[in-house]
């Protein structure tokens, strides 16, 4: 049981994955995160209109080690090891997520591609790793297109 009594099943790692939701749910999901003593993770990409401003940001918010490249393998083997930074299981929570796919859907395809590659290495060490991204309500109907 959670201190809360409200459990989404965030430390059960066959359900995570990489999940788009609305900003008014990252809140919620931070506290549940840290309810089920997973480390959550704030990543603010709210004006964010490069790749080179993406990968910054997420080094930035995840404190990667300074010998840690900006490019998109280092960014998947950072996300694969995240020694630095030792937890029961990750919770990455990018506000501003549709911003970016609306400026760059290329980068923020090849994000959400390594976010769940991410996810899937994390699985086969029994680890959740967990990836929400905020989008803007009308991100919802372009990504059903």
């Amino acid at each position: 049981m959670t201190e809360t009594g409200f459990d989404l099943g965030l430390s059960d790692p066959t359900r995570a994955g990489v999940f788009f939701v609305t900003a008014d749910d990252l809140n919620v999901l931070a506290a549940a995160a840290h309810d089920a003593g997973l480390l959550p993770c704030l990543i603010d990409l709210m004006g964010c209109g490069n790749k080179a401003t993406l990968l910054l940001r997420i080094a930035v918010a995840m404190d990667f080690p300074t010998t840690s490249s900006r490019n998109w393998d280092a960014l998947s083997d950072s996300l694969r090891d995240l020694d630095w930074m030792p937890a029961q299981g990750y919770v990455l929570l990018f506000d501003g997520a549709g911003e970016l796919h609306h400026v760059d859907e290329e980068d923020f395809d090849t994000l959400v591609s390594i976010l769940d590659e991410a996810n899937r290495a994390w699985a086969e060490r029994d680890v959740p790793f967990w990836a929400f991204l905020a989008l803007r309500e009308r991100d919802f109907d372009e990504l059903e297109d």
